[in-house]
């Protein structure tokens, strides 16, 4: 039988399963109910004007509505657009207003979330577009009859509409939006069409192992690519999918107990959480893969950690433009592979290759480059309401230029480094500022670092910011002799700034360094010859 194309005819597919289809808070969701729930949306948002090629803004926590929301959006031809629910005022006016989003369904009451502080401190000229609200609530949560001056409705009462009879589902019909990070500028809308949204299911399913026995728990937010992939993965296993509203290392680690989880992927904070939950070895004895998303530079050997405990971690790659779980390490490889970004795509239709940012060359295997993608299966639309960066990022004979610096390898693997924005080029060698970092990490005292390029003396130079454990101290000079003795002359940075926190900013999945403000910060002190 083919493979579903469109995330209507996923749940059709499934349908007829025992298997739930999720495990909320340890109630089971079937498959059947989430396909009525979300033809039963599906009609209540058509009766709000929600039509093909319209938005709606998705904004909460992993519930169960939220899968069928997008299933609903799915049915209409419309595009829900993923919202990161720890967004502030000025972030969701931004988002939902340059989406043009008709509609907004978000829960109120939720407890580790102020959405209406949140929603009630937006400009309600930025949010024009904005139609009606669309109120989803548990237990006895009251729903106002307005917000912002626009209708309000429960989400109750979409669920209790009768079903739609017809679907505008389409395989090439664009149906997620996800928002890019958007450290340096306005984020950017990343949107997907549905066959490749489930056909990169498929895929994760192959190249992941998930099988007739498979039981997997939501460990990101499905706000972000990470969250969803991971979710229709399950979903085309056709097994269950555990899921709470949002992450809590020791909650995690009951339901994983409980329902004998073997399929997991989470952020390097995720894991070592979890592993300070509890003192057992092994530390998750149901689970059988374990990837992770390495976010954090203080968790850079969560990798060892995991493995003294039992836990054989599996270095991932993705990114929204061709969806998170792109490729993946070999549990069976060893340590040092393991901890690497990259890895082999899970789609066999998918290349890559490194080229030099300058003048496009292909490299030949262990050069660093930027990394470029032939992702067919998996790769995104285009950047929605953006031609330029559309037009920039996708080249013409389909290669998808990622702006990440990392080589390919002979095996068809391939490793990550960092950002191309990151990156430095010293000496005339691209430099992933990782390998500095790591070196300044082994001095004494220091607890974090950070590696940036700077003009000085007429040419780029690295120039390193480091946090200091309780108690350290940093003897600069001592410390880049140190430094010195480890790397080439050109790598070795010329000051190091001792800052009490690095600047971030909150992304989907994790907590982001701000490089740019760094940059900045080095520029200036180095401008002004400061010895602080």
């Amino acid at each position: 039988m083919a493979e579903p194309r469109t995330l209507p005819a996923l749940l059709e597919a499934r349908a007829a399963l025992a298997t739930p289809a999720l495990i909320d808070r340890d109630c089971p969701v079937s498959y059947a109910h989430l396909q009525e729930e979300s033809r039963r949306v599906a009609a209540g948002l058509a009766r709000l004007g929600v039509g093909p090629g319209d938005r709606v803004a998705l904004w909460m926590p992993n519930v169960p509505a939220w899968f069928a929301t997008l299933f609903a959006c799915a049915e209409l031809g419309a595009i829900a657009l993923a919202v990161n629910t720890r967004f502030r005022s000025q972030e969701l006016s931004d988002i939902v207003g340059r989406s043009g989003s008709k509609v907004l369904v978000y829960w109120p009451g939720f407890s580790r979330a102020d959405f209406a502080g949140v929603l009630a401190g937006c400009d309600p000229s930025a949010l024009a577009k904005v139609e009606s609200f669309v109120v989803y609530a548990e237990r006895d949560e009251p729903v106002p009859a307005q917000i912002l001056g626009k209708p309000a409705l429960a989400y109750a009462a979409l669920a209790a509409t009768p079903p739609i009879t017809s679907s505008a589902a389409h395989p090439d019909a664009g149906c997620v939006i996800f928002t890019t990070s958007g450290t340096t500028k306005a984020p950017k809308f990343v949107l997907h069409d549905q066959k490749t949204l489930v056909g990169h299911a498929f895929d994760v399913v192959r190249g992941f192992g998930l099988g007739e026995s498979s039981i997997s728990y939501l460990a990101p937010p499905l706000c972000g690519v990470f969250g969803t992939c991971n979710a229709l993965a399950a979903m085309a296993a056709g097994r269950p999918l555990v899921t709470t509203p949002s992450w809590d290392a020791a909650e995690a680690l009951r339901q994983i107990d409980r329902h004998g989880v073997t399929h997991l992927n989470a952020t390097d904070d995720a894991i070592a959480q979890l592993l300070a939950c509890t003192a057992r070895t092994p530390v998750l004895p149901s689970v059988a893969f374990i990837g992770y998303a390495a976010f954090n530079p203080a968790q850079s050997d969560v990798v060892e950690r995991a493995d003294a405990r039992g836990l054989k971690l599996v270095g991932l790659y993705g990114i929204s433009e061709i969806q998170a779980l792109f490729a993946r390490q070999d549990e069976s490889a060893s340590l040092e592979d393991r901890k690497l970004a990259g890895g082999r795509p899970v789609s066999a239709l998918a290349k890559v290759r490194a080229t030099d940012p300058e003048t496009r060359r292909v490299l030949p295997h262990g050069e660093s480059g930027e990394l470029e993608f032939r992702a067919p299966g998996s790769r995104m639309v285009a950047y929605f309401g953006n031609q330029e960066a559309t037009a920039s990022a996708l080249a013409a004979d389909g290669w998808y230029r990622s702006g990440d610096l990392g080589y390919t390898q002979a095996d068809g693997r391939f490793v990550y480094l960092t950002r191309m924005g990151d990156s430095l080029r010293l000496s005339g060698f691209l430099v992933s500022p990782l390998e500095i970092e790591a070196v300044v990490q082994e001095v004494d005292g220091v607890d974090g670092c950070q590696v940036v390029g700077v003009t000085h003396g007429g040419s780029l130079r690295p120039v390193g910011f480091v946090t200091l454990k309780p108690g350290g101290a940093l003897d600069e000079e001592a410390a880049i002799r140190q430094v010195g003795a480890r790397l080439a002359k050109y790598k070795v940075p010329v000051r190091l700034f001792s800052v009490e926190a690095f600047p971030v900013t909150e992304g989907t999945n994790a907590t982001k360094i701000q490089k740019h403000k760094l940059r900045d910060l080095a520029q200036a002190r180095m401008t002004k010859g400061d010895h602080t």
